[in-house]
């Protein structure tokens, strides 16, 4: 099933749309539930009727069905309670602590991190992204993620997996010109992490077939910068499982039905894969030739992200930003 939020001037959280398995064609379903996030809090009792109402847009049934144009959605959650950002690729840790020449942790591969970032307003996945002072170094991060039920403290990573409900992609806007100083000070992020977009469409499990299996969606994020391949490493690379990054994120507390767990930037050791971020790119370039090439991103640079399925179609739909001077 894919689900997605309709832009409307009546409310922030958009209208709950189903969305068809090619990505062509929609339905409002606000006769089940007004919002995804409502949705969410009401699972048990929507999931029959939204994913009966799915069944019949995909077989030509739906009444009302419409054209889909992804500049019309918000991101597929344009808000909710908690969005919880993991840093679960291991070569991504040891990148960006090298270009910060910070020492990795010691309890690097056995207790994941995580900081919470900014979840009451996401960005439409075709907004341009804001930046005020460029100085900042400002940066995308392509990473997937996962959309949960209520899941109670101190539950277990094997048990964790049983409360995911929906799968997204975020592009977790990071400002590296901010964030060595927020660390230093003991108590970061926060100025360095503005708010992030999510892919226009949400997806249950059974839309990524095989790819999901072991808590990892075992298929490549592709990721273009200003119209040029960028990167396309294997999100199946996470060393920590989704399982691993809910059970670290409930340990002290109940996780509200709606929680975005985020897998952080998508990285794969081999450099013939690409990045997912600007900081990872950097750093290989200087490992590799000695000095740094590429900038951050400045006004009018684009950055595209989309995740295919076996057959070359588009799981969740693109997310397509563009920086803007504000």
């Amino acid at each position: 099933m894919k689900l997605g939020s309709l832009k409307s001037p009546q409310s922030l959280d958009g209208e709950l749309c189903v969305i068809s398995r090619d990505l062509k064609t929609a339905v409002k379903a606000t006769h089940i539930s007004a919002n995804l996030r409502e949705a969410l809090e009401h699972w048990k009792e929507k999931e029959a009727s939204l994913q009966k109402l799915y069944t019949d847009l995909n077989e030509g049934k739906a009444a009302n069905a419409f054209p889909v144009d992804e500049k019309n959605f918000h991101s597929a959650l344009p808000r909710t309670w908690l969005f919880a950002d993991g840093s679960a690729f291991i070569y991504h840790i040891k990148l960006v602590r090298m270009a910060r020449k910070a020492p990795l942790p010691e309890t690097l591969e056995t207790v994941p991190l995580m900081y919470q970032g900014e979840c009451g307003q996401f960005l439409a996945p075709t907004e341009d992204i804001p930046q005020r002072d460029f100085s900042h170094g400002t940066d995308f991060e392509g990473e997937v993620a996962v959309v949960t039920d209520f899941v109670p403290m101190g539950v277990t990573p094997e048990e964790a997996l049983k409360y995911i409900r929906l799968f997204v992609l975020i592009n977790d806007v990071s400002l590296r010109g901010l964030i060595p100083e927020e660390l230093a000070q003991g108590f970061g992020f926060f100025q360095s992490k503005p708010a992030s977009a999510l892919s226009p469409f949400a997806v249950t499990a059974d839309e990524l077939g095989e790819a999901w299996k072991g808590g990892r969606i075992h298929l490549p994020l592709e990721v273009n910068y200003n119209g040029q391949f960028f990167g396309k490493a294997n999100a199946g690379a996470m060393h920590f499982h989704f399982g691993q990054l809910i059970a670290h994120a409930a340990k002290t507390r109940n996780l509200a039905a709606g929680s975005v767990i985020g897998s952080g930037t998508v990285s794969n050791e081999s450099h013939d894969k690409g990045s997912s971020c600007l900081a990872e790119k950097r750093m290989i370039e200087q490992i590799e030739t000695g000095s740094i090439k590429t900038p951050f991103m400045k006004s009018g640079d684009t950055v595209e992200m989309q995740m295919l399925n076996e057959k070359g179609q588009s799981i969740f739909g693109k997310i397509s930003q563009k920086v803007k001077a504000v």
